[in-house]
């Protein structure tokens, strides 16, 4: 069964605070044994310090003021009795203090001072062997002891209570963070819920922030931003199959009612003729239409992918001027050309054709007959300058940027006789965009259009 988030986080934190708390006891532990191991041989040496001042030694030995076992430590078994034992240089025992009674200390084979535990008749006691010299050879040993018991009660009364503290202090501790594990993912809970409610119905709804602007503001934000890009995605989704729709019914329609009144009488053959060139337009006009659609669709669908390579301008200008020119032809344009010599632009060659196709094509079309249309072509610092100039109807500035929105056209009330879908600057913003290009419009009415497209290099 798989565990709760809040419980995962929980048990995470838990099981490392667990690790670090028993480091802790550890220490705590290692620290008071020490310090209580530290103070008791602290009391041993301080006992043979006073004893080599008390103590007379000779060659053949050593041995103390009968006054000095008289003191308490010495005679009682007190709370912190203190035994002594003295032993010449091969442990024979040769005098104790008389709280030992029949009783002895242990000797060890030793050379050095050192501090041990031992036993005195099965009691445990913190012991010192200390040897006694004269003249650098040794005569004898001090034999120093104090009793274990209440250190080892101190140290397990500590190892008891660390002991039965240590679980109940990781069940507080699991129940404390599982508590603020719970509060601190309320808005990841928040967020689920909200996503949860969003449909395709319902992608105005937004995940309310969190107070602080931490991960999780930065996950809403995200989110949101997503929710921002998908709503607008939808919309234009709605409007383009609207408008797509309405579009492609117009021409089909116009071509079956025109089929309807050729076969209501009989018609000459001039009439059939005319009639059948009419439908053919305007279905060569609705597989221009379905072709820029698909364009588009693509690249709103970011499934274009790019060819980038080394583009002769002039070379493309050329073959963009030669397709228009039955266009150029039949309005009498002028057409100038000012395209600088070996002009390369590193880009897709394809997607700036298009691009050129269409500037060129809403130039042609929206100029007077007679009219000049101008195409040039630069390098400047850093950048390509390429500009589509016409001296046409123009363009309102209040309608200069709704150019670019798809099927939006200019007045087409006042040009009945121009026809067109609307399709031509989208897609040309859309290629531009991914070319990374910025395309300007210049504008005037009745006074003509500039269009200039720069390309960083």
């Amino acid at each position: 069964m798989a565990i709760a988030f809040r419980n995962r986080i929980a048990l995470f934190y838990s099981i490392t605070a667990a690790i670090l708390v028993l480091l802790v006891f550890a220490l705590i532990y290692l620290i008071v044994s020490s310090g209580v191991y530290s103070s008791l041989d602290n009391d041993l040496q301080k006992e043979v310090d006073d004893l080599y001042t008390e103590i007379t030694v000779t060659p053949a030995g050593f041995s103390v003021e009968k006054e000095e076992w008289y003191e308490k430590e010495h005679n009682t078994l007190d709370i912190n009795p203190i035994f002594i034992q003295f032993t010449d240089r091969h442990g024979k025992l040769s005098d104790r203090s008389p709280n030992l009674k029949e009783s002895k200390l242990k000797y060890r084979t030793l050379t050095e001072d050192i501090f041990y535990d031992s036993l005195l008749d099965d009691i445990p006691v913190r012991q010192a062997q200390v040897p006694v010299r004269f003249k650098d050879t040794v005569v004898g040993y001090i034999l120093v002891a104090v009793p274990l018991q209440d250190a080892g009660n101190l140290l397990y009364n500590l190892k008891r209570v660390l002991f039965i503290t240590y679980p109940l202090l990781l069940i507080i501790l699991f129940a404390v963070t599982r508590l603020v594990a719970g509060r601190s993912i309320k808005p990841v809970n928040n967020i689920i819920e909200t996503a949860g409610r969003i449909s395709r119905n319902t992608l105005y709804e937004r995940i309310a922030y969190p107070g602080n602007k931490d991960e999780l503001y930065t996950l809403s934000q995200t989110i949101n931003n997503l929710l921002d890009r998908i709503e607008s995605a939808v919309l234009r989704e709605k409007q383009f199959t609207s408008d797509a729709s309405h579009e492609l019914r117009t021409p089909l329609a116009v071509v079956r009612g025109t089929l309807e009144v050729l076969i209501r009488k009989p018609r000459s053959q001039e009439e059939f003729v005319e009639t059948i060139k009419y439908c053919i337009a305007e279905t060569d006009r609705i597989n221009l239409l379905v072709d820029q659609l698909l364009l588009l669709a693509r690249f709103e669908s970011q499934k274009e992918a790019l060819k980038v390579e080394h583009t002769n301008i002039s070379v493309l200008v050329l073959d963009t001027l030669s397709r228009n020119a039955k266009a150029i032809k039949e309005k009498n344009i002028k057409v100038e050309t000012h395209v600088a010599e070996n002009l390369y632009m590193k880009t897709d060659g394809y997607l700036l054709s298009v691009v050129l196709e269409n500037l060129v094509s809403n130039a042609v079309k929206y100029s007077k007959p007679d009219g000049i249309v101008t195409l040039s072509a630069s390098a400047g610092k850093g950048s390509i300058l390429l500009q589509v100039t016409d001296n046409g109807i123009g363009i309102a500035k209040e309608e200069q940027q709704k150019v670019f929105g798809s099927f939006y056209r200019s007045r087409p009330d006042e040009h009945i006789q121009t026809k067109g879908s609307g399709l031509g600057l989208s897609i040309v913003k859309r290629i531009c965009e991914l070319l990374d290009i910025e395309i300007t419009i210049e504008s005037e009415l009745a006074v003509g259009t500039k269009v200039t497209l720069t390309h960083t290099t």
